[in-house]
């Protein structure tokens, strides 16, 4: 078995304790919080429950209180000016009086008006009809239509116009018409005289507007009509049907009128439902003296439930909706009609109140608790997993950097070594074998210092300790320079750099640190692109910038390591594929150097096709 060292070995298990400990407590916290919540619900699911039984009770003795009060004013005969939001039917032996007035559109029963008695007419009808002889007819009619008897008049009038019309005289016809329309209070065939007058003026010159006007006086209930009157006038007015709750209305009170002709009680309520709409009958008094208010259930209803904060239903006692919403009834207080003496079965349910909000805002603040904790845990554990496996990648990528810089040390410190012990023991061949071993010395203890100075320097700049000498550079001169260091190392490999670039390219750096870059990008350079003979060096002018770009045909650089390859330590995918010597600072330390000098480094690669690096420096004046 392995041991407890082995198991626990940074980075994997640490991470996966530390993720497990996070799961399990953010599980206890949220079992905690949801039992906490659950019991919270429960309890004040009991405490809603009570309170609604209370408004319930409340609500019913309103609404007990409402119909009382309705029923006492329907007995004082006093609510004509404010029948309830309903309508209000006076019903006497032989009589029959709506309240508002022109709330009907038609009546079941009509008082009767004055008429003109037919023998009145019946010499002038006499040369009308049996004698055929139409012109005495007509003198007739024209003497009886001046008649200071309205009803006499009106008679004659609608008498003179038909035989106007029968002999073709329709603009005389059309004169009685209007004539007859001005007359009102007085019935001619059972109409009213001045309906019929305005009607028949219309059927003979017919008009939209005279339509249209007819057809308003008709809905507001100008005339006492009966129902087929009603019907025959606004056929012929349109097509168009009339109102359907104004319908209603008029049929409620029909039925209204029947209820009290058959019901000799004094006092009672009904509902009932008239083309598919429910209306509530409230009545006082006896049949030959009676008040009846009809009214919609929502109209009273509404006025008990305006002060209430509460959602409610009203069904009659055959259990059809009448009124409110609809609610889910196994959540709602019921009050069954019957008992309290109530006219419907009422549903009464709970809406947002402020027990309810104050159980949200406590839920809300336990959420918000319990929410921080787990966030506390799920941030302190991230930052930690994060802070370890930082630690873990700064490890790793030390142990690397002390691999290849002792590998970069051992190299030029072994030809040290062993061309030392050459000479020492006089072991040189020649004299110009001798000078060949000297000046390799020379090479490799240089290549050793610039070693030793490029992590001095580096170290200097992670400190912040470096001192840039600013000065004023040609771009060019610099490059050359530069690139002339690389010239006799390359030159025997067959390979070389191309110059291309403007002239009068100034900036203002520190010769040294700039040289540095340069000369770390062209050495990438030349070490990633081995198998191709060229490195470009160009430089020029951009948007007050001096771009100084070093470009090779090498592996190229994935777009996820961009980057990161200008961090410390880290070197890319191609380092290790082409086993590339390198300390993992170089592009690090270009990176500080350009940003000291206000600057930019830019990287553009395509895999297998190279990458150019681009160093942008402030042009002289903009520093």
């Amino acid at each position: 078995m392995k041991p407890l060292s082995e198991w626990l070995k940074p980075p994997a298990a640490l991470l996966l304790i530390l993720f497990s400990l996070t799961l399990v407590s953010v599980s206890a916290l949220g079992w905690f919080g949801w039992k906490l919540l659950a019991q919270e619900r429960l309890v004040e699911a009991q405490r809603a429950q009570e309170r609604l039984e209370q408004d319930a009770d409340r609500i019913v003795a309103n609404l007990r209180g409402a119909l009382a009060e309705t029923g006492e004013r329907l007995a004082a005969q006093s609510p004509e000016k404010d029948p309830d939001n309903g309508l209000l039917l006076r019903v006497g032996e032989n009589a029959l009086t709506a309240y508002p007035a022109g709330a009907l559109l038609y009546y079941p029963y009509i008082a009767p008006e004055p008429e003109a008695r037919p023998e009145t007419f019946a010499e002038a009808e006499g040369f009308e009809y049996l004698q055929a002889q139409p012109g005495k007819a007509l003198e007739w009619y024209q003497r009886l239509a001046d008649s200071k008897d309205a009803a006499v008049r009106a008679g004659a009038l609608v008498r003179l116009a038909r035989v106007y019309r029968r002999t073709g005289q329709a603009q005389q016809a059309l004169a009685a018409y209007q004539r007859l329309a001005s007359i009102s209070g007085v019935l001619v065939a059972r109409a009213p005289a001045d309906l019929v007058g305005r009607f028949e003026s219309w059927s003979l010159a017919p008009a939209p507007a005279a339509a249209d006007s007819l057809r308003a006086d008709l809905l507001a209930g100008r005339w006492r009509l009966t129902r087929g009157q009603f019907r025959f006038y606004w056929s012929q007015l349109g097509h168009d049907q009339p109102p359907e709750d104004a319908i209603a209305l008029s049929d409620a009170a029909a039925r209204a009128w029947q209820e009290s002709l058959r019901d000799p009680g004094a006092r009672g309520q009904e509902t009932v439902w008239i083309a598919g709409r429910p209306f509530f009958l409230l009545w006082r008094g006896a049949p030959g003296a009676r008040a009846v208010l009809i009214a919609r259930p929502e109209a009273i209803l509404k006025r008990v439930f305006s002060g209430e904060d509460v959602h409610y239903a009203a069904l009659d006692s055959e259990g059809r909706f009448l009124a409110g919403e609809k609610l889910a009834r196994q959540h709602a207080a019921v009050r069954a009609a019957g008992e309290n003496q109530l006219p419907w079965t009422l549903y009464v349910a709970t809406a947002e109140a402020p027990s309810a909000a104050g159980l949200l805002a406590r839920q809300r603040f336990l959420m918000l608790v319990l929410a921080v904790m787990v966030l506390f845990l799920i941030v302190g554990t991230y930052f930690i997993a994060r802070a370890i496996r930082r630690e873990s990648e700064v490890g790793r990528m030390q142990s690397d950097f002390v691999s290849a810089v002792s590998h970069e040390f051992r190299s030029p410190l072994t030809s040290i070594r062993h061309l030392s012990e050459i000479l020492a023991m006089g072991r040189a061949p020649s004299e110009e074998r001798r000078q060949v071993y000297y000046e390799t010395l020379v090479k490799e203890a240089s290549r050793l210092q610039r070693l030793v100075e490029a992590l001095l320097n580096f170290g200097r700049m992670e400190a912040g300790a470096r001192q840039y000498r600013f000065e004023e550079l040609d771009a060019a001169s610099l490059v050359e320079r530069v690139v002339s260091e690389f010239e006799p190392q390359i030159a025997s490999a067959g390979r070389h750099i191309e110059l291309n670039g403007a002239s009068g390219c100034r900036i203002e750096g520190d010769p040294e640190a700039i040289s540095v870059a340069l000369r770390n990008l062209v050495d990438n350079a030349i070490k990633y692109s081995p198998d191709f003979p060229t490195v470009w060096v160009e430089w020029g002018e951009e948007a007050g910038y001096v771009a100084i770009r070093v470009r090779d045909h090498g592996p190229g650089i994935a777009d996820s390591e961009r980057k990161a390859i200008f961090r410390k330590f880290v070197r890319g995918t191609a380092a290790a594929t082409g086993n590339v010597k390198g300390s993992g600072v170089g592009l690090a330390m270009v990176r500080h150097i350009v940003a000291a000098h206000r600057g930019e480094i830019r990287v553009a690669s395509e895999p297998g096709k190279g990458s150019t690096f681009t160093m942008l420096l402030p042009a002289m004046g903009r520093v």
